[in-house]
C-alpha cells in the first residue's frame, strides 16, 4: 500500500491544527509537537519490513479517513453508556473521555488534598506548566509514526500527580469511549502519570465503543514512578470488532519502586499494545500480566520491553492467550539486561491455547543479556485444550461448552490471582466469562 497519502493528510491536518491554538504556538508543549511532526515526516508509519511490526500490518488502519469529533458529553445517552462500563461496587475517581476529549460533566473528581492533582492533560499544561514540562515527552521516545503522530497532536488525556508520601486509597479510572454514528473517529489520548517518593497509586485505563463504526484510537501513556512508590496499572480493552487500537505505555522507575501492569484484551479488530518499563535504579520491581482472548478475524499484538539498567532489580512477566476461529495473536516480549545490571532476576512466560485449526499465534520471548551475575528464564507454549480434561468434566454431567469454558477460565485464573481489589478482580473475570460465552 502507498503510505504517502495518509502521511501528507496528517501533515496538512497539523498545519490546520496550528492555526487553532490561540497563542499556544510559542509554548514548550507546541515546540515538542512541531519536533514530533517533523519526526513523523521523516519516519512515516511502520510496515511489515520493520522487525517489530513484521506480523502486524497497519494497512487496514490507514485505509480509512478519520475525523476528530467532540460530542456533547453531557447527554443522557453517554451517561447511560458510562454506567455500563463502571466497575460495580468499586469507589473510583473517574475521568471520562469522549472521542479523546475530556468531559468535566461526566467525570467525578472529589476535592483532593495533600497536593494530589488529577484532571485533564490540557488543564495541567495550563495550570502546572513547570511540573508538566518537566515530564511531558520525557519517557516515550518517537520510535515510530504512531507515537510521533500522537505527540504532534497531543491536546487532551489524563494527568495524575501523586506527591511524596501520599497513599491514594481510591483507584483512578480513566474511561475512554469512542464512537459517533456515521463517522470514523480518530482519538489520540495522551496520558501523563507521575508519582512521588513513597507514594501509592492504582489506576485503570479502559477503552470502549458506542457505535459499530470503524474507529481508531492512538494512545500514549507516560509513567514516572518515584522512589519507593507503588503503581498498579490496569488496561482494559473492550472495543467493537471494527475498532483499531494502537498504544504505547512507557514507564520509568526510580529506586525501589514497584510497577505492576495488567493488560486485558477481549475486543478490537486490530489491537497493538507496546508496554515498556525502564528499571533505572537499584531495587526496582516490575510485574507484567496479560490475558487476551480473540475470535473471528481479531488481530491482537502485545509487544513488551523490560529494560534492566541498574543492579539488583526483579521482573516477572506472564501473558496468556486464547484464540478461536481465524483470529491471530502476536507476543513479543524482550527482557534487556544492561552491563551494569548485575544481580538481575527476570522471568518471562507466554502460554497460548488455540480453539480452532485456523487460529494462529506468533510468540517470541527474548532475553538480551550483557551482565554476568543474573538469573533469567523465558519460555512459550502454544497448544490445544487437554481432551482428557474435557472428557473428565463431561463425564461428570457438564456440557462440552461449559467444560471448555471452565478449563479456559482455570487457564486464565493465575493472571488475576495477585489482584487484591475484589471488585476489580470480579469485573475482569466477568469480562473473560462474557467473551467465552461468545466463542465457546
Amino acid at each position: 500500500m502507498n503510505f504517502t497519502k495518509p502521511k501528507e493528510k496528517y501533515i496538512n491536518n497539523f498545519n490546520e491544527f496550528e492555526k487553532s491554538l490561540n497563542g499556544e504556538a510559542d509554548s514548550l508543549l507546541h515546540r515538542i509537537r512541531k519536533n514530533a511532526i517533523e519526526a513523523f515526516d521523516r519516519m512515516d508509519f511502520p510496515t511489515l519490513k520493520n522487525e517489530d511490526w513484521k506480523y502486524t500490518s497497519v494497512s487496514p488502519i490507514l485505509e480509512n479517513n478519520y475525523v476528530s469529533k467532540k460530542d456533547t458529553a453531557g447527554s443522557e445517552s453517554f451517561k447511560a453508556k458510562i454506567e455500563d462500563h463502571l466497575i460495580k461496587g468499586l469507589d473510583v475517581i473517574l475521568l471520562v473521555f469522549i472521542n479523546g476529549s475530556y468531559s468535566k460533566e461526566l467525570s467525578r473528581i472529589p476535592d483532593l488534598s495533600g497536593g494530589v492533582k488529577i484532571g485533564s492533560f490540557a488543564e495541567s499544561a495550563r495550570k502546572d506548566p513547570a511540573l508538566f514540562n518537566e515530564h511531558f515527552a520525557k519517557y516515550a521516545r518517537l520510535e515510530n509514526g504512531f507515537i510521533a503522530l500522537n505527540t504532534a497532536f497531543a491536546q487532551d488525556g489524563a494527568f495524575i500527580y501523586i506527591p511524596d508520601n501520599y497513599v491514594l486509597e481510591t483507584p483512578v479510572h480513566i474511561l475512554n469511549i469512542s464512537g459517533t454514528r456515521g463517522a470514523n473517529i480518530l482519538s489520540q489520548p495522551r496520558n501523563l502519570i507521575i508519582t512521588g517518593k513513597s507514594s501509592r497509586l492504582c489506576m485503570i485505563e479502559s477503552y470502549h465503543s458506542t457505535e459499530n463504526e470503524t474507529n481508531f484510537t492512538n494512545v500514549v501513556t507516560e509513567i514516572s514512578a518515584g522512589e519507593n512508590s507503588n503503581i498498579e496499572f490496569y488496561k482494559i480493552q473492550d472495543e467493537s470488532s471494527r475498532a483499531y487500537h494502537v498504544s504505547k505505555t512507557q514507564a520509568e522507575q526510580k529506586k525501589n519502586s514497584k510497577f505492576t501492569s495488567y493488560t486485558v484484551t477481549t475486543g478490537g479488530g486490530l489491537v497493538r499494545n507496546d508496554l515498556n518499563t525502564l528499571l533505572n535504579a537499584e531495587g526496582c520491581e516490575s510485574h507484567f500480566f496479560g490475558i487476551y482472548i480473540g475470535d473471528g478475524k481479531q488481530h491482537i499484538d502485545n509487544h513488551t520491553m523490560i529494560d534492566h539498567a541498574k543492579p539488583r532489580c526483579l521482573s516477572n512477566e506472564l501473558y496468556k492467550g486464547v484464540m478461536d476461529d481465524g483470529s491471530r495473536a502476536v507476543f513479543n516480549g524482550k527482557v534487556f539486561v544492561r552491563p551494569d545490571a548485575q544481580k538481575t532476576n527476570a522471568y518471562q512466560s507466554n502460554k497460548n491455547i488455540l480453539l480452532s485449526k485456523e487460529a494462529h499465534v506468533d510468540t517470541k520471548p527474548q532475553l538480551e543479556i550483557y551482565a554476568d551475575d543474573v538469573r533469567c528464564t523465558h519460555g512459550a507454549t502454544v497448544g490445544q485444550l487437554d481432551e482428557e480434561s474435557v472428557f473428565y468434566l463431561r463425564s461428570r454431567g457438564i456440557s462440552k461448552e461449559n467444560a471448555v469454558s471452565v478449563l479456559i477460565r482455570a487457564f486464565a485464573n493465575d493472571i488475576f490471582e495477585e489482584i487484591k481489589t475484589e471488585q476489580l478482580k470480579e469485573h475482569l473475570n466477568n469480562m473473560i466469562f462474557r467473551k467465552l460465552k461468545e466463542i465457546v
